[in-house]
């Protein structure tokens, strides 16, 4: 039937793409992203783009800027009508990821994506990136909500985030890298954070799981939404009282994967690391006695329990444990050494 055998005209609507929709969102989200708010912002929610100055403490600014989504998570919250922690993790797997190099993170953009647009579903999600981006001490100037009819799976939506951090050239962190003899601290992850969820969705089929399964009195659907840490603060305020020689997130790819990017061209990690340490050893441990699979793959997929690892003199260890240890469990996990016979990057022991 074509526009000619009947007279009723064609509009956006009608195509799919509910304009009206997106207005009521932008009017409910409004609240908790104005908490967002830091003053070197200038424009508003709604602008075309976002206006911020450099904040006044930073004397000789540089810009850093990370892009990142929670990947198949998405599907776990669905599976468990919750949506109020992903948009967390969201942020956190962007901010953390500033704080490599030492940034404070300034701004904070995200884009959603739909089939049809749900606007409490949506507005869950943004509040989440919102109570994300309180924690990180962000502001959320803004974002894209698009519908995708016909070209998007239908009742599903992705996610993507992007933030613009800033610092002080003179107090970059893994500039030189680790030194030799270092040591290496571990910080305690929530769970899974945002990586390995196709493994993990995998796991769950293969052997006829379900998200209502009790691991230690808790729901694995509960256990796999646990949000991101947001390592911000402590961080910020760690290297205020002493120097962080190099900083590893360990996201997907595990130690495996993201150690290595914190060494220098000789060095490797020696790292001691036992999954009954850590405050979600346990989930790590379900996953072998649960699976057939080992230790060498957990630590090729996922955090294992440590969600970033620091380097820092050996002089500077008891100190930085004590200020860590006030609001994370932190725990020394190895030193940095230089390479020798072994030409490993990374040693258990």
């Amino acid at each position: 039937m074509t526009t000619e055998d009947n007279n009723e005209e064609l509009n956006y609507k009608k195509s799919g793409v509910d304009v009206e929709a997106g207005y009521e969102l932008v009017q409910k989200i409004k609240p908790f992203v104005e908490k967002t708010k830091r003053p070197e912002i200038i424009s508003g929610l709604g602008s075309f783009s976002a206006l911020t100055r450099i904040p006044k403490h930073i004397n000789n600014p540089i810009l850093v800027t990370c892009t990142d989504g929670v990947g198949t998570k998405i599907e776990i919250a669905r599976e468990m009508d919750n949506f109020e922690t992903i948009g967390i993790d969201l942020v956190a797997m962007c901010v953390n990821d500033l704080l490599v190099c030492g940034a404070e993170p300034l701004v904070f953009l995200d884009y959603y994506v739909t089939d049809k647009l749900k606007v409490d579903t949506a507005s869950k999600v943004i509040e989440g990136i919102a109570k994300g981006c309180e924690i990180a001490k962000c502001s959320l100037v803004g974002g894209e909500t698009a519908e995708h009819p016909g070209s998007f799976p239908e009742n599903s939506f992705d996610l993507a985030g992007f933030s613009l951090g800033v610092v002080d050239e003179n107090e970059m962190i893994g500039v030189d890298g680790p030194r030799a003899d270092d040591v290496l601290i571990g910080i305690e992850s929530s769970g899974f954070h945002s990586n390995g969820f196709s493994l993990l969705r995998r796991i769950i089929t293969e052997f006829n799981l379900d998200l209502k399964t009790q691991i230690d009195e808790e729901r694995l659907g509960d256990i796999l939404l646990k949000p991101t840490h947001i390592y911000v603060s402590e961080i910020l305020a760690l290297k205020k009282i002493l120097t962080i020689n190099a900083i590893s997130h360990i996201t997907g790819g595990g130690f495996f994967e993201n150690i290595p990017r914190m060494l220098g061209k000789n060095q490797q990690a020696v790292i001691n690391h036992d999954f009954s340490d850590w405050p979600a050893g346990n989930y790590y441990k379900w996953l072998i006695d649960t699976t057939n699979i080992s230790k060498q793959n957990l630590l090729e997929t996922f955090n294992c329990g440590i969600g970033l690892v620091i380097s820092v003199d050996k002089a500077d260890e008891e100190n930085a444990l004590g200020a860590l240890n006030q609001t994370l469990f932190a725990k020394t996990i190895g030193t940095i050494k230089e390479k020798g016979t072994d030409n490993n990057e990374i040693i258990f022991v």
